[in-house]
């Protein structure tokens, strides 16, 4: 295959843990940083990047992304200390697609496990994100249904709150002068 990487399968499969840490959300969109990538699979960040150019044509827009210089420095300042030491052009960021398509720029047993394994990550991050969706929209239908009985109550409680409208009684005996 032209313009692919061997990688060799020595190390165990990653954690899922360890991966679900690496998605980050940059412009809008989950994404997982070139060097995080490159630990995952066991390259170098160089050689991976060098792999992802001479296949370029396989990474259109949408599936990986150029940060900007603003954006690593938002990232170094959120994360603390850069861990990116000299780097001399911001990280790329793959989509889950990109992703995906660095399984045809990447070959090896160690590519298709780690390949597998961030799919996985990328599937269980949808699934959160749809449950908290599910959760929000069932606490604003309760809270429409129970809005809807204690607004009887609190009018209730408000009408008897009120001071009495119209004209005031007097309260007692009044003595009518001719």
């Amino acid at each position: 295959m032209i313009g692919a990487i061997k990688i060799e399968s020595q190390s165990p499969i990653i954690p899922p843990e360890r991966i679900d840490q690496l998605i980050i959300l940059v412009r809008g969109q989950k994404v997982i940083l070139d060097r995080d990538l490159a630990s995952l699979y066991g390259v170098t960040t160089g050689n991976l990047n060098k792999a992802v150019s001479r296949n370029r044509e396989r990474f259109p827009a949408d599936f990986m992304l150029q940060l900007t210089s603003g954006e690593l420095r938002s990232l170094i300042f959120h994360f603390g200390t850069s861990t990116w030491g000299g780097t001399r052009k911001p990280p790329r960021a793959f989509t889950e697609q990109g992703v995906a398509m660095l399984s045809s720029v990447l070959r090896g047993d160690r590519a298709v496990q780690v390949n597998i394994e961030i799919m996985r990550a990328f599937v269980r991050l949808r699934r959160m994100l749809q449950a908290n969706a599910d959760l929000a929209s069932r606490l604003l239908a309760l809270e429409k249904k129970y809005d809807a009985q204690f607004k009887a109550v609190f009018d209730a409680i408000r009408q008897l709150m009120a001071p009495p409208s119209g004209k005031k009684e007097r309260i007692g005996f009044s003595v009518k002068e001719e």
